[in-house]
């Protein structure tokens, strides 16, 4: 198996091209005007209901706004099950500054290369407290597409912020704001590590539950035949 090394980067990453994609929309109204004012032409690709969110709160300003399935000339699946799950996405994420190869794929797609993403998952642990949860609510409540941009960002955290939590848009702003819209090394690499562990701690969850359940719980949610 090949491995990509890396050994030239950038320590402060402008932040220019940004995915947004979340369940829980706290907060948004406050970040991503504020990366609007700190950079006017930063572009924000987004999905089903965070693209509405985001389009009504930006009025005017939503030409910053471009939805995924426009970039990727991909159509979001039917349910929105398939939204993010994209070649031209993951090259975005993964890609290297340095990497003349990386930089010529990023030409052929006619891709971008994503600085930020915003994602915090579909609510699973909340999903199944409640009283009237089952194994079918549990499962249609796990995210597939959110865990892989997140640990593909926090991979890449050598040039990409991966952010999971809205505890941490207000210090994301106040440094884009002091270093006029770049990102530094020591603040990718903290998300990267909360990242992680928010995607451990999402699998975890749900290997639990299932493992929790019984055969005949799960039948009981469906009929046959």
């Amino acid at each position: 198996m090949a491995v990509n090394f890396v050994e030239r980067i950038d320590d402060g990453v402008a932040v220019r091209h940004v995915l947004a994609s979340v369940s829980d929309k706290t907060g948004l109204d406050k970040l991503v005007p504020a990366l609007i004012a700190i950079n006017p032409g930063v572009r924000i690709y987004s999905t089903g209901g965070t693209y509405a969110a985001i389009k009504d709160m930006l009025g005017a300003a939503a030409r910053n706004l471009t939805q995924v399935s426009e970039y990727t000339g991909q159509p979001e699946m039917q349910g929105g099950l398939v939204k993010t799950l994209d070649f031209k996405i993951y090259l975005g994420l993964l890609s290297e500054t340095y990497n003349t190869a990386h930089v010529d794929d990023l030409k052929r797609m006619q891709g971008v290369a994503i600085d930020m993403v915003i994602v915090n998952l579909y609510p699973f642990a909340q999903t199944v407290a409640k009283p009237d949860a089952t194994a079918e609510k549990a499962r249609a409540n796990i995210d597939i597409g959110g865990p892989c941009m997140v640990r593909a960002a926090a991979k890449n955290y050598l040039r990409v912020a991966s952010v999971t939590d809205p505890a941490d848009y207000a210090r994301i702003a106040a440094e884009l704001q002091k270093t006029a819209g770049t990102m530094s090394l020591k603040l990718r690499f903290e998300l990267a590590q909360k990242a992680f562990a928010h995607t451990a701690a999402y699998d975890t969850a749900i290997a639990g539950y299932l493992k929790a359940q019984s055969l005949e719980t799960v039948r009981q949610c469906y009929r046959f035949g």
